[in-house]
């Protein structure tokens, strides 16, 4: 952005935030190289997988930033060794585990393109992304093998790597994990498979000395695929320079942080472009202690974690969030440690945001962001003024406006009007993967990227997300976002959770506006009580003609609401197709 150029979301900035940050011209091998450098004592990660004589001894195991340092440069030799080159792409199948940290930074230092996998796919889900990659190289955890032998031969991959979640634990907690694990009955044993590499094996086969291999900044580091909530998943190529320049956006957003000193709770997943970035990547810049648990849903023992090891940073998204606040015990949890939040991904309730505030002593903001932004774009001052329902303001050198929806022209900052969010940067990616053509529509005629989203903004340049475009429904001749419908539903005493989406009705020409619910623990109600509720704060049209109450919505792994699996499911019910079953769900029609 020029910084000649002034914004009204300037005077909105904290005083220790610039308008413009220097990007070094690195790779993002730097960040781990200098944080070694300088703290190579420190602990780099803390792998806790659970906690046995009351919190004395921890099942896991730590790596300071030598040890770490060493092991990257082990399996980047062994990657090379074994005829992975520059801008070959390398697979990760893992949950947030060292094996990630190791294998994502070995592939960074030898110039290979990562390619995010989430571990939870299907072999379907896994063969389109190996295809459409060209990887020819997947390091995956043994738990997920299986699935990958039902479409390997269908895919170009050339080197198989198997983790164990032991591999780089001390002897005690190697040998209880090994001995627990091997008695499930969803275990896979691999060591005999010769057609496969062990991911051990590896680190302790080859030697601390990979070669020398020239990557510059605006190489393609990542391919990050869409989240797929909408539609067949596409990579977003995301440069060196993408990555580097939107860590230390969000470094200089937070003034408060000790580098050398904080405990960055990861939570969310690394193989998601928010964990990625905001917890790992930045935890590392920070010289920080990357406490890892490999799964976000087992939330007694995130919380456990957080309360014993004094997390002062936790990245997250609301349905984390949500969880913490409604616990049944959220009074046992000494949780004052934490600093700061950044919540991400979907939209943040602001009565979570403010409970989460009371029950912490911690800042929890509302940031922006999205996979073809590296990822974070926008974030409501951690310290500074925040607004209830803003996403916040743009980050040093982010540049962004809204555009009529019709006729694409600017809308002034302080106007009531609606338009798509358009943003400018340098942590804009390149471009989607073999998708020349939905490259260029994503981008205006003068370079702007297109969110898709539908915001409004107001005079300090605080930006609102209204909703998605792909979202809006049609209700009696009405435009209707869900986001006003669920806003309403989250002040409801007894709603945990809700969605709201469009049920295109096969008669009327428009759409059926669903709610579908989660309940708070021990509570009760109605479809005619929510939609009564509703009547109160919402104008007839708005009000949902049908309510679900569910015992849980469909998610991704980092929380996202899936909506178009909830449209695909009543989609099917009004074709007479079988519906996919969902528990404790009761519903009627108003």
């Amino acid at each position: 952005m020029n910084n000649s150029v002034d914004r009204p979301w300037f005077a909105s900035y904290e005083p220790n935030v610039p308008r413009s940050v220097e990007i070094p011209n690195v790779t993002l091998n730097y960040f781990l190289a200098e944080s070694t450098r300088k703290y190579p004592y420190n602990t780099a990660t803390n792998f806790v997988l659970s906690y046995l004589a009351r919190g004395l001894y921890t099942v896991g195991g730590k790596m300071t930033y030598q040890k770490l340092n060493e092991m990257v440069d082990r399996f980047a030799n062994a990657l090379y060794q074994l005829g992975v080159r520059k801008g070959d792409r390398v697979a990760l199948m893992l949950p947030n585990s060292p094996h990630y940290v190791i294998a994502f930074f070995a592939s960074m230092r030898i110039g290979a393109i990562v390619v995010n996998n989430n571990p939870t796919y299907t072999a379907r889900e896994l063969k389109h992304q190996l295809v459409d990659s060209g990887s020819e190289t997947i390091v995956l955890l043994n738990l997920f093998y299986p699935r990958l032998q039902e479409i390997r031969a269908e895919t170009p991959l050339k080197r198989v790597i198997v983790a164990h979640i032991y591999d780089t634990l001390g002897p005690l907690s190697r040998f209880l994990v090994h001995a627990k694990q091997s008695k499930q009955p969803d275990w896979v044993d691999v060591s005999h498979d010769s057609s496969v590499y062990l991911f051990q094996h590896l680190l302790e086969r080859y030697g601390p000395n990979p070669p020398t291999v020239d990557v510059q900044p605006e190489d393609v580091a990542l391919f990050q695929y869409t989240g797929g909530t909408t539609g067949l998943p596409k990579a977003a190529m995301l440069t060196h320079r993408n990555l580097v320049a939107n860590t230390v956006q969000v470094a200089s957003w937070l003034t408060k942080t000790d580098y050398g000193a904080e405990k960055m709770m990861c939570a969310i997943p690394f193989f998601h472009v928010y964990g990625m970035t905001v917890a790992m990547i930045y935890g590392l810049y920070l010289g920080g202690e990357l406490t890892i648990v490999p799964n976000p849903r087992e939330l007694d023992h995130v919380m456990d974690v957080m309360q014993r090891e004094r997390s002062t940073l936790f990245p997250g998204v609301p349905a984390m969030y949500i969880r913490i606040v409604n616990h049944p015990r959220i009074n046992e949890y000494d949780l004052k440690s934490i600093k700061a939040c950044i919540s991400g991904s979907a939209p943040l309730p602001i009565e979570v945001q403010e409970k989460f505030g009371q029950i912490t002593g911690g800042r929890l903001v509302e940031g922006f962001g999205m996979t073809e932004l590296s990822p974070v774009s926008h974030c409501n001052p951690v310290f500074g003024k925040r607004k209830k329902g803003s996403i916040g303001i743009p980050l040093p050198d982010v540049d962004a406006k809204i555009i009529d929806l019709e006729t694409g022209e600017d809308i002034p900052f302080g106007s009531d009007k609606e338009g798509e969010l358009v943003v400018k940067g340098p942590m804009v990616m390149k471009g989607y993967w073999n998708r020349p053509e939905e490259t260029e529509a994503t981008f205006t005629p003068d370079g702007w990227l297109r969110t898709g989203d539908i915001c409004k903004v107001d005079e300090e340049g605080y930006f609102y997300i209204v909703d998605r475009k792909k979202d809006m429904m049609i209700a009696s001749g009405y435009k209707v976002l869900p986001r006003d419908v669920e806003e309403v539903l989250f002040t409801h005493p007894k709603v945990l959770e809700a969605v709201v989406v469009g049920i295109p009705h096969p008669t009327r020409g428009d759409d059926t506006i669903k709610a579908f619910i989660v309940l708070k623990p021990g509570e009760s109600a109605t479809p005619d009580e929510i939609r009564e509720f509703c009547k109160q704060h919402l104008a007839p049209y708005k009000v949902p003609r049908e309510v679900e109450f569910r015992a849980e919505l469909p998610k991704t792994m980092v929380g996202k609401v899936l909506r178009r699996v909830l449209i695909e499911e009543e989609k099917a019910k009004l074709a007479g197709a079988p519906a996919m079953e969902t528990a404790g769900a009761s519903s009627a029609r108003g």
